[in-house]
């Protein structure tokens, strides 16, 4: 037997592909508009006008507050499979997962009493 014919589809898909993304930009730039002006160059974010210097200064709170939502992100990810499976796994899968809740708790109220969710 061939083993080369399960990957002539995939051969062939990513070919189908490669050809049409070439084929739709090309389009693009032949039949697209061009009025370039002054307006439509200016950079722009949001439709806002720009005000400031891109290299600005973050406050440590703004990081702060991005730790912390990665932080309890993960533990979102943690805790849903666990939930799933909750009658499946046992006691002593129960108290881990409440000790690894508590420990949150305990870095949530930690940092909340340091101040690093104040945004003033």
């Amino acid at each position: 037997m061939d083993t080369t014919l399960p990957y002539l589809s995939l051969a062939l898909m990513l070919g189908i592909g490669f050809v049409m993304s070439v084929a739709i930009i090309g389009v693009t730039r032949i039949l697209g508009p061009r009025n370039p002006s002054a307006i439509k160059s200016a950079p722009f974010e949001s439709g806002s006008i720009p005000v400031g210097n891109a290299r600005e200064r973050f406050s440590v709170k703004f990081y702060m507050v991005a730790l912390l939502f990665i932080v309890f992100d993960v533990e979102a990810v943690f805790i849903y499979p666990w939930a799933v499976l909750l009658q499946d796994l046992g006691w002593s899968l129960m108290i881990s997962m409440l000790i690894f809740m508590a420990t949150l708790v305990v870095g949530l109220i930690y940092v909340w009493k340091k101040g690093a969710l104040e945004w003033v």
